[in-house]
Protein backbone atom coordinates (compact mmCIF):
# COMPACT_ATOMS: atom_id res chain seq x y z
CA UNK A 1 0.00 0.00 0.00
CA UNK A 2 1.33 3.23 -0.87
CA UNK A 3 1.84 6.23 1.51
CA UNK A 4 -0.78 7.68 -0.10
CA UNK A 5 -3.58 5.32 -0.16
CA UNK A 6 -2.45 5.04 3.58
CA UNK A 7 -3.25 8.59 4.46
CA UNK A 8 -6.54 8.33 2.46
CA UNK A 9 -7.26 5.51 4.30
CA UNK A 10 -6.27 7.64 7.38
CA UNK A 11 -8.13 10.32 7.29
CA UNK A 12 -11.40 8.71 5.73
CA UNK A 13 -11.14 6.69 9.53
CA UNK A 14 -11.12 10.03 11.11
CA UNK A 15 -13.88 11.79 9.13
CA UNK A 16 -15.78 8.96 10.24
CA UNK A 17 -16.36 10.60 13.64
CA UNK A 18 -17.91 13.87 12.39
CA UNK A 19 -19.91 12.47 9.41
CA UNK A 20 -21.70 9.62 11.57
CA UNK A 21 -22.09 11.97 15.04
CA UNK A 22 -23.91 14.77 12.68
CA UNK A 23 -26.05 12.90 10.66
CA UNK A 24 -27.59 10.92 14.37
CA UNK A 25 -27.57 14.02 15.78
CA UNK A 26 -29.65 15.37 12.39
CA UNK A 27 -32.38 12.11 12.25
CA UNK A 28 -33.12 13.17 15.92
CA UNK A 29 -34.09 16.94 14.98
CA UNK A 30 -35.52 15.80 11.56
CA UNK A 31 -37.54 13.16 13.20
CA UNK A 32 -39.04 15.57 15.83
CA UNK A 33 -39.49 18.63 13.53
CA UNK A 34 -42.48 20.42 14.57
CA UNK A 35 -44.95 22.10 11.91
CA UNK A 36 -47.56 24.10 13.10
CA UNK A 37 -45.93 26.41 16.13
CA UNK A 38 -43.78 30.03 15.76
CA UNK A 39 -40.09 29.82 14.91
CA UNK A 40 -38.67 30.33 18.12
CA UNK A 41 -40.69 27.43 19.43
CA UNK A 42 -39.47 25.69 16.68
CA UNK A 43 -36.20 26.13 16.99
CA UNK A 44 -35.85 25.38 20.50
CA UNK A 45 -37.25 22.09 19.57
CA UNK A 46 -35.31 21.53 16.96
CA UNK A 47 -31.92 22.53 19.30
CA UNK A 48 -33.07 20.45 21.83
CA UNK A 49 -32.98 16.96 20.08
CA UNK A 50 -29.51 18.00 18.37
CA UNK A 51 -28.37 18.59 21.55
CA UNK A 52 -29.75 15.31 22.76
CA UNK A 53 -28.47 13.70 19.80
CA UNK A 54 -24.52 15.07 19.94
CA UNK A 55 -25.15 14.06 24.11
CA UNK A 56 -25.24 10.91 22.73
CA UNK A 57 -22.86 10.85 20.51
CA UNK A 58 -20.28 11.72 23.06
CA UNK A 59 -21.28 9.19 25.32
CA UNK A 60 -20.60 7.26 23.19
CA UNK A 61 -17.18 8.38 22.08
CA UNK A 62 -16.05 7.22 25.54
CA UNK A 63 -16.30 3.77 24.96
CA UNK A 64 -12.83 2.44 24.95
CA UNK A 65 -12.53 -0.50 22.41
CA UNK A 66 -9.43 -0.99 20.18
CA UNK A 67 -11.78 -2.03 17.20
CA UNK A 68 -14.12 0.90 17.78
CA UNK A 69 -10.60 2.99 17.86
CA UNK A 70 -9.34 1.88 14.94
CA UNK A 71 -12.46 2.19 12.81
CA UNK A 72 -12.95 5.38 13.54
CA UNK A 73 -9.07 6.87 13.66
CA UNK A 74 -8.26 6.18 17.36
CA UNK A 75 -8.99 6.83 20.83
CA UNK A 76 -7.25 10.30 20.86
CA UNK A 77 -9.53 11.05 17.31
CA UNK A 78 -12.40 9.73 19.55
CA UNK A 79 -11.74 11.70 22.74
CA UNK A 80 -11.50 15.03 20.79
CA UNK A 81 -14.88 14.73 19.19
CA UNK A 82 -16.30 13.40 21.87
CA UNK A 83 -15.31 16.81 23.70
CA UNK A 84 -16.30 18.82 20.82
CA UNK A 85 -19.81 17.21 20.59
CA UNK A 86 -20.18 17.30 24.30
CA UNK A 87 -19.91 21.08 23.79
CA UNK A 88 -22.06 21.54 21.06
CA UNK A 89 -24.35 19.64 23.17
CA UNK A 90 -24.39 22.22 26.14
CA UNK A 91 -24.70 24.80 23.99
CA UNK A 92 -27.59 23.52 21.82
CA UNK A 93 -28.98 22.43 25.16
CA UNK A 94 -28.62 25.85 27.27
CA UNK A 95 -30.53 27.83 23.80
CA UNK A 96 -32.89 25.16 24.50
CA UNK A 97 -34.97 26.66 26.87
CA UNK A 98 -34.51 30.05 26.10
CA UNK A 99 -35.70 29.89 22.82
CA UNK A 100 -38.97 28.02 24.10
CA UNK A 101 -39.45 30.79 26.42
CA UNK A 102 -38.62 33.69 23.75
CA UNK A 103 -41.85 32.19 21.81
CA UNK A 104 -43.57 32.68 24.36
CA UNK A 105 -42.09 36.40 25.86
CA UNK A 106 -44.16 39.22 23.56
CA UNK A 107 -47.51 37.62 24.32
CA UNK A 108 -47.11 36.03 27.90
CA UNK A 109 -43.95 37.31 29.93
CA UNK A 110 -45.17 35.45 33.40
CA UNK A 111 -45.68 32.13 30.83
CA UNK A 112 -41.94 32.65 29.73
CA UNK A 113 -40.36 32.76 32.67
CA UNK A 114 -42.34 29.66 34.63
CA UNK A 115 -40.61 28.18 31.52
CA UNK A 116 -37.54 28.95 32.64
CA UNK A 117 -37.96 28.73 36.66
CA UNK A 118 -37.39 25.51 38.12
CA UNK A 119 -39.43 26.90 40.98
CA UNK A 120 -42.27 27.56 39.56
CA UNK A 121 -42.64 23.87 37.83
CA UNK A 122 -42.89 20.08 38.04
CA UNK A 123 -40.97 17.25 37.25
CA UNK A 124 -40.19 18.73 33.14
CA UNK A 125 -38.35 21.24 34.09
CA UNK A 126 -36.63 20.31 36.80
CA UNK A 127 -35.04 17.39 35.13
CA UNK A 128 -34.36 19.56 32.28
CA UNK A 129 -32.42 21.57 34.84
CA UNK A 130 -30.51 19.00 36.25
CA UNK A 131 -29.35 17.52 32.81
CA UNK A 132 -28.15 21.21 31.90
CA UNK A 133 -26.48 21.43 35.97
CA UNK A 134 -24.80 17.96 35.24
CA UNK A 135 -23.32 18.84 31.74
CA UNK A 136 -22.04 22.39 33.05
CA UNK A 137 -20.34 19.89 36.21
CA UNK A 138 -19.23 17.76 33.51
CA UNK A 139 -17.79 20.18 30.61
CA UNK A 140 -16.33 22.10 33.77
CA UNK A 141 -13.74 19.66 35.14
CA UNK A 142 -12.84 18.75 31.39
CA UNK A 143 -11.13 22.20 30.81
CA UNK A 144 -10.19 22.70 34.81
CA UNK A 145 -6.81 20.35 34.24
CA UNK A 146 -5.98 22.06 38.06
CA UNK A 147 -8.90 19.84 39.56
CA UNK A 148 -7.23 17.04 41.26
CA UNK A 149 -7.85 13.60 39.28
CA UNK A 150 -10.31 12.01 41.66
CA UNK A 151 -12.12 14.91 42.12
CA UNK A 152 -12.38 15.42 38.37
CA UNK A 153 -12.74 12.12 37.29
CA UNK A 154 -16.27 11.50 39.03
CA UNK A 155 -17.33 15.16 37.81
CA UNK A 156 -16.72 14.27 33.84
CA UNK A 157 -18.68 11.32 34.51
CA UNK A 158 -21.39 13.64 35.44
CA UNK A 159 -21.93 14.19 31.63
CA UNK A 160 -23.28 10.47 31.37
CA UNK A 161 -25.58 11.15 33.92
CA UNK A 162 -26.46 14.66 31.76
CA UNK A 163 -27.50 12.41 29.07
CA UNK A 164 -29.99 10.42 31.28
CA UNK A 165 -31.47 13.02 32.95
CA UNK A 166 -32.04 14.73 29.64
CA UNK A 167 -33.65 11.62 28.31
CA UNK A 168 -36.01 11.70 31.38
CA UNK A 169 -36.71 14.75 31.12
CA UNK A 170 -38.03 14.08 27.60
CA UNK A 171 -40.14 10.82 29.14
CA UNK A 172 -41.45 13.41 31.61
CA UNK A 173 -42.75 15.45 29.23
CA UNK A 174 -44.76 12.32 27.45
CA UNK A 175 -42.32 11.56 24.95
CA UNK A 176 -42.10 7.93 24.93
CA UNK A 177 -40.91 6.67 21.34
CA UNK A 178 -38.22 6.66 20.35
CA UNK A 179 -36.74 8.00 24.29
CA UNK A 180 -37.53 4.81 25.66
CA UNK A 181 -35.26 2.69 23.62
CA UNK A 182 -32.28 5.74 23.36
CA UNK A 183 -32.40 5.68 27.21
CA UNK A 184 -32.06 1.92 27.04
CA UNK A 185 -29.18 2.12 24.44
CA UNK A 186 -27.85 5.18 26.80
CA UNK A 187 -27.50 2.72 29.69
CA UNK A 188 -26.35 0.26 28.11
CA UNK A 189 -23.45 2.34 27.05
CA UNK A 190 -22.51 3.68 30.49
CA UNK A 191 -22.85 -0.26 31.70
CA UNK A 192 -20.61 -0.85 28.51
CA UNK A 193 -18.09 1.98 29.26
CA UNK A 194 -18.63 1.12 33.47
CA UNK A 195 -18.03 -2.48 33.58
CA UNK A 196 -15.45 -3.11 30.25
CA UNK A 197 -13.33 0.46 30.66
CA UNK A 198 -13.51 1.76 34.52
CA UNK A 199 -13.79 -1.38 36.01
CA UNK A 200 -11.37 -3.38 33.66
CA UNK A 201 -13.21 -6.62 32.95
CA UNK A 202 -12.30 -6.28 29.60
CA UNK A 203 -8.88 -5.68 30.66
CA UNK A 204 -5.93 -8.56 30.24
CA UNK A 205 -4.52 -9.57 33.58
CA UNK A 206 -0.96 -8.79 33.57
CA UNK A 207 1.87 -8.77 36.45
CA UNK A 208 5.21 -6.75 37.04
CA UNK A 209 7.97 -8.88 36.34
CA UNK A 210 10.38 -6.30 36.78
CA UNK A 211 10.92 -3.07 37.65
CA UNK A 212 14.59 -0.39 36.30
CA UNK A 213 15.08 2.94 37.60
CA UNK A 214 16.11 4.59 34.47
CA UNK A 215 16.35 8.25 36.27
CA UNK A 216 15.46 10.03 39.29
CA UNK A 217 12.16 10.29 38.24
CA UNK A 218 11.42 7.42 36.17
CA UNK A 219 11.30 3.57 35.78
CA UNK A 220 10.53 1.53 33.17
CA UNK A 221 8.36 -1.55 34.14
CA UNK A 222 8.21 -5.19 32.69
CA UNK A 223 4.70 -6.41 32.65
CA UNK A 224 4.28 -10.36 31.65
CA UNK A 225 0.68 -11.54 30.63
CA UNK A 226 -1.19 -13.86 33.11
CA UNK A 227 -3.34 -15.29 30.20
CA UNK A 228 -4.06 -13.48 27.07
CA UNK A 229 -1.50 -10.93 25.92
CA UNK A 230 -1.81 -7.68 24.34
CA UNK A 231 -0.88 -7.64 20.59
CA UNK A 232 0.71 -4.23 20.71
CA UNK A 233 3.55 -2.31 18.01
CA UNK A 234 6.24 0.48 18.07
CA UNK A 235 4.65 3.59 18.65
CA UNK A 236 1.25 2.51 20.43
CA UNK A 237 0.38 3.11 24.10
CA UNK A 238 -1.71 1.29 26.13
CA UNK A 239 -3.97 1.96 29.14
CA UNK A 240 -2.51 0.17 32.40
CA UNK A 241 -4.15 0.17 35.84
CA UNK A 242 -2.08 -1.21 39.21
CA UNK A 243 -3.56 -3.50 41.99
CA UNK A 244 -2.46 -2.47 45.43
CA UNK A 245 0.02 -5.28 46.99
CA UNK A 246 1.88 -6.15 50.18
CA UNK A 247 4.51 -2.90 49.58
CA UNK A 248 2.73 -0.65 47.19
CA UNK A 249 -0.55 0.52 47.14
CA UNK A 250 -1.77 0.52 43.62
CA UNK A 251 -3.13 2.63 41.06
CA UNK A 252 -6.47 1.64 40.36
CA UNK A 253 -7.13 4.20 37.62
CA UNK A 254 -5.97 3.73 34.45
CA UNK A 255 -3.95 5.65 32.80
CA UNK A 256 -1.93 5.23 29.05
CA UNK A 257 1.64 4.64 29.10
CA UNK A 258 3.75 4.59 25.74
CA UNK A 259 4.57 1.05 25.11
CA UNK A 260 9.20 1.32 25.11
CA UNK A 261 9.51 -2.26 24.16
CA UNK A 262 7.72 -5.27 22.75
CA UNK A 263 8.86 -8.97 23.94
CA UNK A 264 6.57 -10.42 22.09
CA UNK A 265 5.01 -13.67 24.42
CA UNK A 266 6.78 -12.37 27.27
CA UNK A 267 4.91 -9.44 27.42
CA UNK A 268 5.60 -5.50 27.12
CA UNK A 269 7.87 -2.68 28.78
CA UNK A 270 6.28 0.62 29.89
CA UNK A 271 8.40 3.92 30.62
CA UNK A 272 6.94 5.69 34.07
CA UNK A 273 7.70 9.37 34.56
CA UNK A 274 6.48 10.94 37.88
CA UNK A 275 4.02 13.66 36.55
CA UNK A 276 1.23 12.70 38.93
CA UNK A 277 0.09 11.30 42.06
CA UNK A 278 -0.07 8.31 40.52
CA UNK A 279 2.86 7.98 38.17
CA UNK A 280 4.51 8.91 41.48
CA UNK A 281 3.45 6.15 43.36
CA UNK A 282 4.14 4.30 40.66
CA UNK A 283 8.14 4.74 40.97
CA UNK A 284 7.80 2.26 44.23
CA UNK A 285 5.94 -0.45 42.45
CA UNK A 286 7.39 -3.68 42.72
CA UNK A 287 7.87 -7.07 41.27
CA UNK A 288 4.65 -9.40 41.65
CA UNK A 289 2.08 -6.55 41.81
CA UNK A 290 -0.79 -7.18 39.63
CA UNK A 291 -1.82 -4.61 36.62
CA UNK A 292 -4.86 -4.94 34.17
CA UNK A 293 -3.78 -3.80 30.43
CA UNK A 294 -6.29 -2.25 27.35
CA UNK A 295 -5.15 -1.59 24.59
CA UNK A 296 -3.21 -1.35 22.49
CA UNK A 297 -4.20 2.14 21.18
CA UNK A 298 -2.68 4.86 18.32
CA UNK A 299 -1.11 4.86 14.72
CA UNK A 300 1.80 6.96 15.80
CA UNK A 301 4.98 5.92 13.66
CA UNK A 302 2.91 3.47 11.93
CA UNK A 303 3.27 5.19 8.14
CA UNK A 304 6.32 5.78 8.47
CA UNK A 305 7.73 5.82 4.33
CA UNK A 306 11.37 5.52 2.58
CA UNK A 307 12.02 9.42 3.63
CA UNK A 308 14.68 10.39 5.39
CA UNK A 309 12.89 10.53 9.47
CA UNK A 310 13.29 12.89 12.03
CA UNK A 311 11.75 12.26 14.87
CA UNK A 312 12.20 14.74 18.25
CA UNK A 313 11.57 13.81 21.55
CA UNK A 314 11.05 15.77 24.70
CA UNK A 315 11.67 13.89 28.13
CA UNK A 316 9.54 10.78 28.21
CA UNK A 317 8.51 11.42 24.72
CA UNK A 318 11.23 9.27 23.42
CA UNK A 319 9.62 5.86 24.56
CA UNK A 320 7.82 5.34 21.16
CA UNK A 321 11.13 5.99 18.96
CA UNK A 322 13.19 3.58 21.36
CA UNK A 323 10.55 0.80 20.99
CA UNK A 324 10.85 0.95 17.18
CA UNK A 325 14.51 1.38 17.74
CA UNK A 326 14.85 -1.94 20.02
CA UNK A 327 12.96 -3.66 17.19
CA UNK A 328 15.84 -3.62 15.10
CA UNK A 329 14.02 -2.45 12.06
CA UNK A 330 15.69 1.14 10.55
CA UNK A 331 15.85 0.71 6.94
CA UNK A 332 15.51 4.54 6.47
CA UNK A 333 18.23 7.42 7.47
CA UNK A 334 16.89 8.50 10.63
CA UNK A 335 17.89 11.65 12.90
CA UNK A 336 16.31 11.19 16.93
CA UNK A 337 16.95 14.43 18.44
CA UNK A 338 16.48 14.04 21.97
CA UNK A 339 15.87 16.84 24.82
CA UNK A 340 15.77 17.01 28.45
CA UNK A 341 15.79 19.14 30.88
CA UNK A 342 18.91 17.81 32.96
CA UNK A 343 21.17 14.65 32.81
CA UNK A 344 19.29 13.63 35.88
CA UNK A 345 16.31 13.83 33.94
CA UNK A 346 17.45 12.17 30.76
CA UNK A 347 16.11 8.32 30.18
CA UNK A 348 17.75 5.80 27.80
CA UNK A 349 20.60 8.22 26.57
CA UNK A 350 23.60 5.26 27.10
CA UNK A 351 21.00 2.95 25.29
CA UNK A 352 20.59 5.38 22.69
CA UNK A 353 24.36 6.20 21.75
CA UNK A 354 24.96 2.28 21.68
CA UNK A 355 22.06 1.99 19.21
CA UNK A 356 23.52 5.06 17.07
CA UNK A 357 26.76 3.48 17.12
CA UNK A 358 25.73 0.23 16.11
CA UNK A 359 23.42 1.53 13.38
CA UNK A 360 24.50 3.79 10.17
CA UNK A 361 21.23 4.87 9.84
CA UNK A 362 20.89 6.51 12.81
CA UNK A 363 21.83 10.20 13.62
CA UNK A 364 21.47 10.89 17.53
CA UNK A 365 21.40 14.53 18.60
CA UNK A 366 21.03 15.29 22.28
CA UNK A 367 20.32 18.53 23.89
CA UNK A 368 19.86 19.48 27.65
CA UNK A 369 17.72 22.18 27.86
CA UNK A 370 17.94 23.51 31.60
CA UNK A 371 14.45 25.44 32.29
CA UNK A 372 14.85 27.99 28.78
CA UNK A 373 13.33 26.50 26.03
CA UNK A 374 15.12 24.45 22.82
CA UNK A 375 15.87 26.37 19.93
CA UNK A 376 14.92 24.31 17.11
CA UNK A 377 17.43 25.89 14.72
CA UNK A 378 20.47 24.52 16.31
CA UNK A 379 19.39 21.19 16.04
CA UNK A 380 18.12 21.48 12.92
CA UNK A 381 20.25 24.55 11.35
CA UNK A 382 19.64 25.94 8.10
CA UNK A 383 22.42 24.53 5.98
CA UNK A 384 20.46 20.87 6.67
CA UNK A 385 18.48 19.50 3.57
CA UNK A 386 14.70 19.18 5.14
CA UNK A 387 12.92 19.15 1.54
CA UNK A 388 10.98 15.77 1.57
CA UNK A 389 11.64 14.30 5.03
CA UNK A 390 9.08 13.60 7.15
CA UNK A 391 9.03 14.46 11.26
CA UNK A 392 7.42 12.50 14.23
CA UNK A 393 7.23 14.66 17.42
CA UNK A 394 6.15 13.87 20.37
CA UNK A 395 7.32 15.27 23.78
CA UNK A 396 5.75 18.51 25.65
CA UNK A 397 3.10 21.05 24.06
CA UNK A 398 5.67 24.36 24.20
CA UNK A 399 8.11 21.71 22.36
CA UNK A 400 6.12 20.34 19.74
CA UNK A 401 4.21 24.26 18.71
CA UNK A 402 8.11 25.29 18.94
CA UNK A 403 9.49 22.86 16.31
CA UNK A 404 6.31 23.49 14.50
CA UNK A 405 6.58 26.84 14.23
CA UNK A 406 10.49 26.57 12.72
CA UNK A 407 9.30 24.04 10.91
CA UNK A 408 6.56 25.98 8.62
CA UNK A 409 8.94 28.43 8.37
CA UNK A 410 11.45 25.75 6.54
CA UNK A 411 8.58 25.20 4.15
CA UNK A 412 7.82 21.95 5.82
CA UNK A 413 3.72 21.10 4.96
CA UNK A 414 1.43 20.17 7.39
CA UNK A 415 1.17 16.31 5.99
CA UNK A 416 4.50 15.71 6.66
CA UNK A 417 4.63 16.92 10.25
CA UNK A 418 3.15 13.74 12.71
CA UNK A 419 2.10 14.37 16.04
CA UNK A 420 1.49 12.56 19.51
CA UNK A 421 -0.52 13.92 22.02
CA UNK A 422 1.48 13.81 24.91
CA UNK A 423 -0.71 15.45 26.75
CA UNK A 424 -2.99 12.28 26.67
CA UNK A 425 0.01 9.93 27.53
Amino acid sequence: MSDLQRNVLRACAKAWVPVLGLACAAALAVWAFPEEVNAARKAGIVVGWLGCGMLLVSLFLVLREPRLARLFGGLENMYDWHHRFGMAAYVALLAHPLLLAAASLPKAPREAWELLSPFSEGWPVWTGWLALVALMAGLGATFAPRIPYKIRRPLHAALGGAVVMGLVHLMTLGIDEPVAPILLAALALLAWRLLRGDWGLGAYPYVVRSVARISGSAVEVALAPLGERLAARPGQFALVAFRAGPQFDGCEEFHPFTVSAIEGESGFRIAVKALGDCTRRLQTVQPGALARVEGAFGDFLSSANAARQYWIAGGVGVTPFLSLLREGRLERPTTLIYLYRSQAEALFVEELRALAAASPQLTLRLMETGDAPADPAKLIPATEEVEGGEFWLCGPPPMVESFKRYLRGRRVSARHMHFENFGML
